[in-house]
């Protein structure tokens, strides 16, 4: 069994996104692009923005520590440390309204892999 502390890769993501002109530090810590399930954790800091974009499939956030708008066409919300977002079937941006780190979970729609005849 692997495990990964994702208190550890909060902390390390945020030191990056400090550090970086960008704001940002992400790491995909399951699957990859030839996986359905993707899961990455990203820190941004406070006032930084992922602008408008679609989502390849189902998706969630969870907020790990901070505070993000997430926004999509006229709706708009506001969460914290400990909550767990459905991020809408649209276009949608993110907005770190303080220093902050996400759990990213995208399960890519289109071709699933088939299982193996057993």
């Amino acid at each position: 069994m692997e495990k990964i502390s994702l208190t550890e890769l909060a902390a390390k993501e945020t030191i990056t996104a400090r550090d970086a002109t960008s704001g940002r530090g992400a790491h995909t810590v399951f699957g990859n692009h030839t996986t359905t399930l993707r899961q990455t954790v990203i820190a941004l800091a406070a006032g930084q923005l992922l602008h408008e974009h679609n989502s390849p499939g189902d998706a969630t956030l969870q907020i790990l520590s901070g505070r993000v708008r997430l926004a999509a066409g006229d709706d708009a919300g506001d969460a914290g440390a400990g909550e767990l977002v459905i991020i809408p079937n649209a276009r949608h941006s993110l907005e770190a309204l303080e220093d902050s780190v996400i759990l990213l979970t995208v399960a890519k729609l289109g071709d699933v892999p088939s299982s193996p005849a057993g």
